[in-house]
C-alpha cells in the first residue's frame, strides 16, 4: 500500500501540479523506461535533470496535460496503473505543429519503486486515438 500512495502523490504533484522541484523527492538517481512505444527516451536511464527535459517535452506539448488514476495495484516493488490522460494540444509535438485539439485517452503503466523511489517504467496507451484527435491521422 505505501508505494501505491507514493505513485499517486507523484502523479499528482509532478504530472498533474506540474511541481518539478518534488522530482527528486519520488523519482530514484536512475529512471529507467523500460518499455513505452512512441517515447523518445524509451529505453533510456534518466537522471533527475533529464527527467525533467522529459517532463518539459510533454508539458510543452500539452500544458494542461492531467492523468486520472482509474485503478491502481501494488504487488511488492511494482505499482501498476490504468489512468486517462487529457489534455489540450498547443505547442509542437516533435516537428508536428500544434493543433488547439483536446485529446483523451486510455493507458496502463507499470512503476518499479524500491526504497521510497520511483526507478522506471513500462507503458502502453493508445497514441494513434491521439494523433487521430488531433487530426494528423
Amino acid at each position: 500500500m505505501k508505494n501505491e500512495i507514493i505513485l499517486k502523490d507523484f502523479i499528482q504533484e509532478v504530472w498533474n501540479e506540474k511541481n518539478f522541484d518534488a522530482v527528486s523527492k519520488y523519482v530514484a538517481n536512475e529512471y529507467v523506461i523500460h518499455i513505452d512505444v512512441g517515447d523518445p527516451w524509451e529505453e533510456k536511464t534518466l537522471n533527475h535533470e533529464e527527467y525533467k527535459v522529459r517532463l518539459h517535452y510533454s508539458f510543452d506539448s500539452f500544458p494542461d496535460i492531467h492523468f486520472n488514476i482509474k485503478y491502481a495495484i501494488a504487488d511488492g516493488d511494482y505499482v501498476a496503473i490504468t489512468w486517462i490522460m487529457t489534455g489540450t494540444n498547443t505547442g509542437k509535438i516533435g516537428d508536428l505543429p500544434p493543433t488547439n485539439k483536446s485529446i483523451e485517452t486510455n493507458g496502463v503503466t507499470i512503476y518499479h519503486i524500491i526504497n521510497g523511489k520511483i526507478c522506471g517504467h513500462s507503458q502502453v496507451f493508445d497514441r494513434v486515438t491521439v494523433m487521430k484527435q488531433l487530426g494528423f491521422i
